[in-house]
Parts: C-alpha cells; sequence; structure tokens
C-alpha cells in the first residue's frame, strides 16, 4: 500500500499515545497529511515526532475533546490549514475501572465526555468536509460494548452507546457517500490497558500480575493484541479496496469476544 493516502488529510484524536499515535504514524507512513489532536502538549510533540519521522510533518492540535469548545478548535485548525477533511479516526477516550458502587457522577459524565461526546461533535462538525471528500469515519470502540463485566460499567456502556451512535451515523452516511465502521479491540498492549489492569487490581484486591494472566486465560487468546494490528485495519477501512464495508463493527481481539457476532 505505498504512499496510498498521500494527499489525503488525516485526523486523529487521542493521538498522544497508543492506538491513535499508532495510527497516526500507519497513516504517515502511508503518506497522508495527518492532524494529530489531544490533551498532553508533552505527549502530542513527541508524537509529532515520531510522525514526522516517517512521513509528513503533522498538524497537532491541543484541546481538550469533552468540550465542545475543544472539538470546534480542532475543527477551526483544519478548517483553516488545509480545508478538508477526507479521513476522521475517533480514538480519543479514557474511562474509568473500578467497583460499581465506588464510581461517581463524575466519573460517569467525565466517561461520556470525551469518547462518546466528543466523537458525536467531531462527526457533526466535519460531516460537511467528509460529504465533499466521499470520506470515512473509523470509530475505534471496545470489545466491553458487547462483552460487558461488573468491573467496567463505565467503559462497556459508553462503547454500547458508540456502537450504536456509528451504526446509525453510517445509514447517513449511505445516503451522503461516507463510510462510517467500528474497530473493538481487545486487550491491547498499551499504557491505557495497563492503568486499566491497576485500577482493577485496586478494587479486587487482586495483583496486576495475577489479573493479565487470567485476562489471556479466560479470553483463551494466544497473546494481547499490537497497536500495529488495530492500525493495519484502520488503513484497510479507510482504502478504495473497503469501499462496500459500511456500517460494520469489527473486532480486533484474537477471537477472546464472546458471542455470535
Amino acid at each position: 500500500m505505498a504512499q496510498e493516502f498521500s494527499g489525503k488529510v488525516v485526523v486523529i484524536t487521542g493521538a498522544s499515545r497508543g492506538i491513535g499515535r499508532g495510527i497516526a504514524v500507519s497513516f504517515a507512513e502511508e503518506g497522508a497529511q495527518t492532524v494529530i489532536a489531544a490533551s498532553s502538549a508533552e505527549r502530542l510533540a513527541d508524537a509529532a515526532k515520531a510522525v514526522k519521522g516517517v512521513g509528513p510533518e503533522p498538524l497537532s492540535v491541543m484541546g481538550d475533546l469533552r468540550t465542545l469548545a475543544g472539538c470546534e478548535q480542532l475543527f477551526k485548525a483544519v478548517k483553516d490549514k488545509f480545508g478538508r477533511c477526507d479521513i476522521l479516526v475517533n480514538c480519543a477516550g479514557a474511562t474509568k475501572a473500578g467497583n460499581f458502587v465506588d464510581l461517581t457522577d463524575e466519573d460517569w459524565m467525565d466517561g461520556y465526555a470525551l469518547k462518546f461526546f466528543g466523537a458525536v461533535r467531531l462527526c457533526r462538525l466535519f460531516w460537511p468536509m467528509l460529504k465533499e471528500s466521499h470520506g470515512t469515519v473509523i470509530n475505534i470502540d471496545g470489545g466491553a460494548a458487547r462483552t460487558p463485566g461488573p468491573d467496567f460499567t463505565i467503559g462497556g456502556s459508553v462503547n454500547a452507546a458508540m456502537a450504536n451512535f456509528s451504526k446509525a451515523l453510517s445509514k447517513l452516511g449511505l445516503k451522503d457517500d461516507v463510510n462510517v465502521n467500528v474497530i473493538h479491540p481487545g486487550t491491547t498492549d498499551t499504557e491505557r490497558t495497563n492503568t486499566l489492569i491497576e485500577q482493577r487490581a485496586k478494587a479486587s484486591g487482586r495483583s496486576v500480575e495475577e489479573l493479565k494472566k487470567e485476562n489471556l486465560s479466560r479470553a483463551g487468546i494466544r497473546r494481547m493484541g499490537t497497536v500495529e494490528d488495530i492500525a493495519a485495519l484502520t488503513l484497510f477501512l479507510c482504502g478504495p479496496q473497503a469501499r462496500h464495508i459500511q456500517g460494520a463493527a469489527i473486532a480486533v481481539d484474537g477471537g477472546g469476544t464472546p458471542g455470535v457476532y
């Protein structure tokens, strides 16, 4: 796929680390002009160096995407600099894990503010540009959308809401020629995953290593997923060869998600 995305403007949120950063680097390797957005200036600067090292220098936008103002700031930066958007990847979002009775209203509101409402607002803002470019939206969700657990009630419900919203948006995409699809990563080797395991360990009184081994054993998978696994599918879904894939939710979890869909 050498330089497959040359000339395309790709906006990636949550791009300062983990899956979002990996996706940004992969698009840059294929010639895309990336726009990377996150809330941490230090991490964003580090991610920009990594992206620039393999492709076009990214436009970095620091802001709080939990707010409408932050989403509008990102949109304005893209509009002023490029006047177009070909691909929007919503990857920002970090919901808190733990015992249900210990999770506060603030924890719940914060969980929905970034991952769900941030994505909704950005889709709404960028939709005219995506319609004009016959573009693509990829929402990075999570397996908890369809496999909930008692220690991840916020994340599971947010992911389910994101999946439902994406399916509905794909129907508008049929009319406007914008592809909308969802990726459900399973347990993936990132800093975020380690943070969640630490939260669950604290809630259960067990060790981090014990929970890691248990997660792999319970899921029956050979290994944890990698950032590269998710990035590879993202690029495929944004290419012309995947144009007939619309409204799909694809798990990248090594086969660990139970169920028939």
